[in-house]
């Protein structure tokens, strides 16, 4: 495998360089931590350009690079619908959720969900929610960051790979303790300029080997998927949909249910909507998102030139048959385009992704538990901002360790499908409960609770009994079937469900 991979020691020595100078930065910006304001917002000190810039780091993740640019590789057209589906998204946050938000909150989303009903019951809700999706986010970063280590020391056993990620669930934990959300924001900044200017520099080598032609690097992506060995892959049609999601019932609507899950869910996620209370107008968050929109567009069509040149010029069966399967196609179109050197730059690139999006998450998690839910019980003794920010760093390690252990779990699954199950878990749970407090003035704490609570419960259930946690080969628990469920992603149903329930709680109470 030596000989597909490059060099480790070579791309380690590229990768250690990166996580000292982060680091270093990280300690730099550290400087000022003590109180709640700074550890959870940075002191609301950054403008909307440079908070644009980190929202894109932030939610640029693994699956953005690496699930996405494999599943164009591999599965051609309904692999781009990945890329559409979180793009378009973004359009939902700024129309609707942006600017109204920054207005509302202070450090958690259960601030704005809790702004005009019952505050103990709410902020539970809200913070159970943000915990259950940051918990859904880091199972995919962290088993991208498995795959990615695993692929730069050419590590192909279980338990090498398990202690990859345990290791890097472990360097996350030191960032979060260390740097707050203004070291966290100033290493997405960083990752972002890296990430897009490194994917922008593969794209121009791609287009570079087929004359600057897309129609011949189409071409020569359809011949090496026609000359696959594998009897599944040889029969796609890169341009064409359906690889995917066929043409039966099932799979249709498994897209359906996909795409609807993508576009709502950005509009819910704890770590992206955290990104707003940086800055410090409204004005400044509706700002920051245009400028998030520009870069991630950007990105997206960066990654369909990567797809199609990976399944040209790597080909599917290199890509499947490499540590991480499908993850792995934009490393090894890294390592044909400029070797070893090219390999390492962009996997310490990919992996400071890994690195900056668990951060992110990390730090709304635990702002949102020592803020809502510690603050929350504890009523009966008045909770400073300096124990807020001492409970924030406990349950860091705490959720580290967890992370490190779901990681290990899903190290096989496609990165981008389990950012997608957390987009599921999102749109669910956090984004109907949002719309109606934010805009419907009837609204009350009995459909606040329905909604959060009946979205989250509904999701998780059918997550556990699909085709995703068992039931076919590429399951998550091997030899196992207990699905009922047919479909892998349940937006179609429990987006509707929680909407539903938030109308009928608060027209019953």
């Amino acid at each position: 495998m030596n000989e597909t991979i490059g060099n480790p020691v070579a791309n380690m020595a590229i990768f250690g360089v990166f996580v000292l100078v982060t680091l270093f930065i990280v300690i730099k910006a550290s400087k000022k931590n003590a109180d709640a304001t700074e550890f959870f917002t940075a002191g609301r000190a950054f403008t909307g350009t440079q908070n644009g810039v980190a929202i894109s780091g932030d939610y640029l993740s693994a699956a953005s690079f690496l699930g996405i640019a494999g599943a164009i590789a591999v599965y051609g057209y309904d692999g781009f619908l990945y890329s559409i589906g979180f793009l378009v998204a973004w359009l939902v946050a700024l129309l609707l959720v942006a600017e109204l938000l920054r207005n509302t909150g202070k450090f958690t989303m259960a601030d704005v969900l809790s702004f005009r009903l019952k505050q103990r019951p709410v902020r539970l809700a809200a913070a159970t929610n943000t915990l259950a999706v940051s918990l859904f986010y880091l199972l995919a970063q962290m088993a991208g960051a498995g795959v990615l280590v695993a692929l730069l020391m050419n590590i192909e056993s279980a338990a090498g790979q398990s202690l990859v990620i345990a290791v890097v669930g472990l360097l996350m934990i030191v960032y979060v303790l260390i740097g707050g959300m203004k070291g966290t924001t100033w290493v997405q900044i960083i990752k972002a300029v890296l990430l897009i200017g490194g994917a922008a520099i593969m794209t121009l080598l791609v287009l570079f080997k087929f004359g600057f032609n897309l129609s011949e690097i189409l071409g020569s992506a359809q011949s090496m998927i026609s000359s696959s060995e594998d009897a599944k892959v040889a029969g796609r049609d890169v341009l064409a949909p359906g690889a995917q999601y066929g043409v039966s019932f099932t799979t249709q609507l498994n897209f359906i249910s996909l795409a609807l899950a993508l576009v709502l869910g950005t509009a819910g996620l704890p770590h992206v909507l955290m990104r707003f209370y940086t800055v410090p107008t409204a004005k400044e968050a509706r700002r920051s998102v245009v400028w998030a929109i520009a870069l991630i567009g950007a990105f997206y069509l960066f990654t369909l030139v990567l797809g199609y040149g990976a399944a040209a010029l790597v080909g599917p069966d290199r890509i499947l048959a490499a540590p991480g399967g499908v993850n792995s196609a934009a490393p090894l179109l890294a390592l044909e385009l400029g070797g070893v050197v090219l390999l390492g730059i962009i996997s310490a690139v990919a992996f400071a992704t890994i690195l900056a999006v668990v951060a992110g998450l990390t730090i709304t998690a635990s702002a949102s538990f020592a803020h809502d839910i510690y603050a929350t019980v504890r009523k009966g003794h008045t909770v400073t901002e300096q124990e807020q920010v001492r409970v924030s760093r406990i349950t860091v390690v705490v959720l580290g360790l967890l992370a490190i252990g779901l990681g290990i779990l899903a190290r096989e699954q496609n990165v981008a499908f389990l950012v997608a199950l957390a987009f599921a878990v999102a749109a669910s749970a956090n984004l109907p409960t949002i719309l109606y407090s934010l805009y419907w003035s009837r609204f009350n704490t009995r459909g606040a609770l329905w909604s959060m609570y009946g979205g989250l419960i509904s999701t998780i259930v059918l997550i556990v009994f699909s085709p995703a946690v068992s039931g076919t080969a590429t399951s998550m628990i091997k030899g196992a079937d207990f699905s009922w469920f047919p479909l892998s992603n349940p937006g179609i149903v429990s987006i509707p469900l929680a909407f539903i329930l938030g109308i009928v709680g608060t027209l019953t109470s």
